[in-house]
């Protein structure tokens, strides 16, 4: 929902660091391999209960993201790159709740949900990504993204909150991950409602 109006500072903060790294030699790729590298290990500090652990890794890979991003646009973007970003990046999101189930039991039924609720938004987001592409379309309020990014009520700042919140307090997480199910299965719906409006044109 608010991805669109905090990208442009996203941007500007990481085009200093992103700068140095690109002088370096390092590309966008290796970010999002070492990012995704450095997510995975906030599933077993999840598990193990250190959630404070876990949110720096959580962080860590988010930061990894958005320097990812500001060195593809440094060296050029590549077909590879967009496609390794989304393809960890949705592997990622659904593995922070594995994570909660494995420390507590008791999150495991609202872990299912929200890892199904991810399922609907990364497949609604995906499903019209490649409709989009067979049609020439952009995204005007992401241009620069390496395919069509279709928003919703919850997108990736808002999914990100989420997981810095139960981290924080994880008692809520049984709570708070239903409420955020339901606000994805809003996203879900209003993505295919867009869908069809926009693919029922031939």
């Amino acid at each position: 929902m608010i991805d669109a109006m905090i990208l442009p500072v996203q941007r500007r903060l990481m085009q200093g660091p992103a700068e140095m790294l690109a002088a370096r030699g390092l590309r966008a790729d290796h970010v999002t391999l070492a990012g995704f590298g450095i997510g995975l290990l906030a599933i077993p500090a999840l598990a193990m209960g250190a959630y404070g652990l876990a949110l720096g890794f959580i962080l860590a890979n988010r930061l990894a993201d958005g320097l990812d991003g500001a060195i593809a646009r440094i060296n050029g973007p590549t077909d590879r790159g967009a496609f390794l970003d989304i393809a960890l990046d949705f592997l990622f999101y659904a593995l922070v709740p594995l994570g909660f189930a494995l420390a507590d039991p008791g999150n495991a039924m609202a872990a299912l949900v929200l890892v199904v609720a991810f399922v609907g938004t990364g497949s609604s987001f995906l499903a019209f990504a490649t409709i989009a592409a067979q049609r020439g379309l952009r995204a005007e309020a992401f241009p620069t993204k390496g395919i069509y990014y279709l928003g919703g009520l919850t997108e990736g700042a808002e999914t990100i909150g989420f997981f810095v919140v139960v981290c924080l307090w994880p008692g809520l997480f049984v709570p708070l991950a239903y409420l955020f199910a339901a606000a994805c299965a809003v996203t879900t719906f209003t993505r295919w409602l867009m869908g069809w409006r926009a693919f029922g044109r031939e």
